[in-house]
């Protein structure tokens, strides 16, 4: 009897523990006023005049290279040595804006480098950030325990040389079929809504990193964004740009739905060719895409980069554009607003 009642007692501790531990390690280390911010920062690199701009997408998977979500030894030096190869290619890159997916804040698994600030002083004065993974422990990779992923704070970036002047958050569709206790410590996927004052011009940004395991909710998730560009391709210059997890060449890839849109372009991508962005040692897939409103927005080069190599497992997408002068007219005729 003393036998039952004792493993009775450690069952209900080990159960009790159990509980308070998904409490504490799913819940937040953020208020929500925290996962949009926009922010300037104090720049005495002018910005050049200039007809043509450089936009730049990456899912840089938190500067762990080829070794991302894999259960292995992640040292400092490995984060050091990446972001010293992106620092290196984005000067000479010197892109106008910066869209990064997979960017940490403040996260143990990337030794609590705040990635976002790093890259922000090559001279991009206005930023805004998306928090979509706020977590104070999440238990991943399951084993070893000493490769979990610990506190997370990471999400989406947009960096940029011009002022941005607004921003929306917009959390998109979750797989519904997510075990609760999985669901708890899964990241949002957002839809970035950013408008950025470009030579005159408002530019709206969609910045999106989409559903990676579920093709169904994935497709939802660009059928939101087919919505949201609706609002703007129409009157102003819009991009749409980021990971979108989707390669054409999936059945039923949700990527055609992006490609059946209306004036609308994509950098760097040709069916009869396609250039891979995925993984960056063999590139096998493209999921990384720049989509631009061809009636104000005219492209004048784009390529995927690999020179960034290994420093995550994705590589970037890079758009050289134009205000398309037959839509606009003159620069000189806008004023700020």
């Amino acid at each position: 009897m003393k036998f039952l009642k004792y493993a009775f007692l450690v069952l209900m501790s080990f159960f009790v523990l159990t509980i308070g531990f998904y409490l504490w390690a799913s819940s937040p280390n953020l208020s929500p006023r925290d996962y949009a911010v926009v922010s300037e920062s104090p720049n005495d690199k002018a910005v050049r005049t200039r007809d043509e701009f450089r936009i730049l997408t990456y899912n840089i998977g938190y500067l762990s290279g080829m070794t991302n979500n894999l259960p292995v030894e992640k040292p400092r030096s490995l984060f050091e040595d990446n972001m010293a190869r992106v620092l290196e290619n984005l000067s000479l890159i010197d892109a106008d804006i910066l869209a990064f997916q997979e960017i940490d804040y403040d996260s143990d698994r990337s030794y609590n480098i705040d990635q976002h600030a790093v890259i922000g002083d090559l001279g991009y004065r206005y930023s805004a950030k998306t928090v979509n993974w706020d977590k104070r422990y999440v238990p991943f990779p399951y084993y070893p325990f000493s490769m979990h992923f610990g506190k997370v704070i990471s999400g989406q970036s947009v960096l940029s040389k011009y002022p941005i002047l607004e921003q929306e958050r917009i959390e998109l569709e979750r797989n519904q079929d997510n075990p609760f206790y999985y669901d708890s410590f899964y990241l949002d996927r957002l839809a970035q809504v950013v408008k950025v004052r470009v030579s005159g011009h408002n530019l709206v940004l969609i910045h999106v990193h989409l559903e990676a395991f579920d093709q169904a909710t994935r497709i939802h998730q660009i059928e939101k964004l087919r919505s949201i560009y609706a609002k703007y391709y129409k009157d102003g210059p819009t991009i749409i740009l980021g990971d979108f997890n989707s390669d054409p060449r999936y059945e039923n890839a949700g990527i055609a739905l992006m490609e059946e849109l209306i004036h609308t372009g994509s950098a760097a991508f040709d069916r009869s060719e396609i250039k891979n962005t995925y993984n960056s040692r063999e590139p096998t897939e493209r999921l990384d895409y720049i989509f631009y409103n061809t009636d104000y927005i005219k492209e004048v080069s784009a390529e995927v980069m690999d020179v960034f190599g290994e420093a995550s497992d994705h590589l970037p997408v890079l758009l050289t554009f134009k205000f398309n002068s037959n839509k606009y007219g003159t620069t000189s005729g806008h004023t700020d607003t």
